[in-house]
């Protein structure tokens, strides 16, 4: 209630606040016209098209962070090609860097989508994920809002936060709105952090699922052209030490500059490659460099610096990875001002010395490690950084040293890409599964069970007229069982019980999609048979529109000689190892956090081949660890207690309860 009051707050004070954020864009759109661009997507006015439906949404807040995911985006584009794959980002600058790779993924014959994400508004986000309806959404960072959280929850959508950094400051901030960032958190799929530091801060803050994959920017895409730039620019530079100082920020230009003045006379053959983070600084910094009365050129006007040239100003977007190519070593910018620091892995990966200020905390885990292995150097000033610059241009094979040691380390770490698609593939049970849309109605299914779908399929009448129902079973559910293509299948349409049951037989309240009864059963069925659970294969699932709710059916594989226990338990006894058998077989499914709402001895099947199976999952789920899972065994005792009342020849003695315990606490804690 809390949380929901805040949210309410939280999007209340946007709305007063949209004026501001209108004129903040409008101001930015002065430097960069791109922010008074494409405003309908950032308020979801202009949606997606409908063929983005139904895949995967990966979000990058800005261009370095798309940058850092771009290895991991192509492995998504190899692994699940038949589904679509949506970028969005928040700013101009990561959007161009999108629509380039968007382009070069054409070329290959990949296509992908890029938006806006919208502005983090209640009916935004929610018409904005209801026109997708992903199957997974996932985050770049720490890049987390609460509505779009929140309604990714209530639509069912699974969210992954991967590549997290968690910085002892920021989780203090976090803390003082722990009210609005605990529910926040506890909401996200699972959080996929950098380090085991940032998942402790997570976990500390209230997170449920969070677990360490590393740092993706030990695994960087360096694309061929940024190769080929280096290439052609490498003779412009031959003859000289290039100084590459990467994503440099006011009041950091001048001590550089500094620095620069106080080597040159000693050191003509050095040149300063300078990249300033932003580009609407671009005209600043030059004006800079002419007040000291430095040589300069400038790349967007595609001059070439010679011999004796001081600085190349790198006015240009998307080329740092070339400059880095190009350098004896790599000034870290950020660091000697408290930003933070940039990344250092860019540089780490090329074999690149190191040099960077006291303020890293944005990536301290890396420059910790660094530090460990002596592998880049410390500065604090002008002064210093002049003196370390000094020892390098020296002392070249102590750079080459350093550059060797950070190479090193950048080799080590990586692995964080396999890992993250390791859990995404948990997260997409259906990515295998086939889609149909036909007339009000949308249809799941399985595509090496049925080659050739038809919408038929969900009606007794079109098995029947081909005389392919082998019988059916009536109660409060009536269930069909068919022979299709020498398989055995169970066709079940979903009725509503209770005293609505009897007015509306089999029309449900209006639900999004994901939440709906039979395609939320058939992604937890799909879900559980990628576990290799015992649980009947899923074959399609169907969702109908109705005038006022939807209609549900499902289609699933009939286990061979199956008889549940209920009916078992009247003809025979079972053995303590039987019991031991269904105790570890309910294990196995509540160490996956399967909640089952229904646990009794009707929906426990022996098959014929002597295994035990669990089936009706209708309104069940995946939980984490807690009371509902004694709460489970509970339902289940009652189940046959209440069985042996109503059944005299029965064949349960309540002792025979321990036996089972004993199976499930051997599997559970095996």
């Amino acid at each position: 209630m809390i949380f929901l009051l805040l949210r309410i707050l939280y999007s209340t004070l946007l709305l007063v606040l949209t004026p501001l954020l209108l004129l903040y864009l409008l101001l930015r759109s002065r430097k960069d016209k791109a922010y008074r661009l494409r405003f309908a997507e950032r308020f979801a006015v202009w949606l997606p098209a409908v063929s983005a439906r139904g895949g995967i949404v990966v979000h990058t807040v800005s261009v370095g962070e798309f940058n850092a995911a771009k290895p991991l985006i192509k492995h998504l584009l190899q692994q699940y090609p038949q589904l679509p794959l949506t970028l969005t980002c928040t700013t101009p600058t990561a959007s161009d860097a999108i629509v380039k790779f968007q382009h070069e993924q054409q070329r290959l014959g990949r296509q992908l989508t890029h938006c806006y994400l919208p502005f983090d508004y209640p009916m935004l986000m929610r018409r904005w994920l209801k026109r997708l309806q992903p199957q997974l959404l996932l985050i770049l960072e720490t890049e987390l809002w609460p509505n779009l959280l929140a309604n990714c929850k209530a639509l069912a959508i699974p969210t992954q936060v991967v590549n997290a950094r968690l910085s002892a400051r920021s989780a203090k901030g976090y803390r003082r709105f722990s009210a609005l960032t605990k529910p926040m958190l506890q909401q996200i799929s699972q959080i996929l952090t950098q380090d085991t530091a940032s998942a402790r801060r997570f976990r500390a803050l209230g997170a449920n699922k969070v677990a360490v994959a590393g740092n993706i920017k030990f695994e960087l895409d360096i694309p061929v052209g940024s190769r080929q730039l280096a290439q052609a620019l490498q003779p412009v530079v031959d003859g000289r030490v290039v100084w590459v100082a990467g994503s440099t920020h006011a009041g950091e230009d001048e001590l550089l500059i500094q620095s620069y003045q106080t080597l040159k006379t000693q050191f003509p053959q050095l040149l300063l490659i300078l990249v300033p983070r932003h580009p609407e600084r671009f005209d600043a910094v030059a004006q800079l460099l002419t007040q000291h009365k430095l040589t300069f050129v400038r790349r967007s006007n595609g001059a070439l610096p010679d011999a004796t040239t001081a600085i190349w100003l790198a006015d240009s977007m998307g080329e740092l990875l070339s400059w880095y190519q190009l350098a004896s070593f790599v000034f870290i910018g950020g660091s000697l001002i408290e930003r933070g620091g940039h990344n250092p892995l860019e540089a780490m990966a090329f074999g690149k010395a190191v040099l960077a200020g006291p303020h890293v905390f944005n990536f301290q885990q890396v420059f910790n490690q660094l530090g460990k292995q002596q592998a880049y150097i410390a500065v604090s000033d002008a002064a210093s950084l002049a003196a370390a610059i000094q020892q390098l241009i020296q002392q070249p094979e102590f750079a080459q040293q350093l550059g060797d040691k950070g190479l090193s380390l950048y080799h080590k770490q990586q692995g964080a890409i396999a890992r993250i698609m390791l859990q995404a593939e948990a997260l997409l049970p259906l990515a295998q599964m086939g889609i149909a849309r036909f007339a009000g109605s949308t249809a799941w299914f399985d595509p090496a069970f049925f080659p050739q779908f038809e919408p038929g399929y969900f009606e007794p009448a079109f098995w029947q007229q081909q005389g392919l129902v082998t019988g059916h079973s009536s109660g409060r559910n009536t269930v069909w069982f068919i022979q299709h293509q020498g398989k055995q299948m169970v066709l079940r349409h979903y009725y509503r019980g209770g005293l609505v049951g009897k007015l509306n037989k089999d029309i449900f309240w209006p639900e999004p999609l994901l939440l709906s009864r039979a395609m939320a059963e058939f992604r937890l069925l799909c879900q559980m048979w990628r576990w290799g659970l015992p649980v009947p294969r899923p074959c399609a699932a169907h969702y109908q529109r109705r005038n006022f709710g939807y209609s549900a059916d499902i289609l699933i594989e009939r286990i061979d000689g199956a008889i549940d226990l209920a009916q078992l338990l009247l003809q025979q006894a079972l053995t303590s190892e039987q019991w031991q058998q269904v105790g570890g077989m309910i294990a196995r499914f509540h160490r996956h956090g399967v909640f089952h709402s229904d646990l009794n001895c009707h929906n426990i099947l022996l098959a014929a081949d002597g295994q035990f199976w669990l089936i009706d999952f209708d309104k069940c789920d995946v939980r984490p660890s807690g009371s509902w899972q004694q709460q489970n065994l509970e339902r289940l005792l009652r189940s046959l207690e209440k069985e042996r009342r109503l059944h005299g020849g029965f064949q349960w003695q309540p002792e025979q309860w321990q036996a089972l315990l004993l199976g499930y606490q051997q599997q559970f804690n095996g």
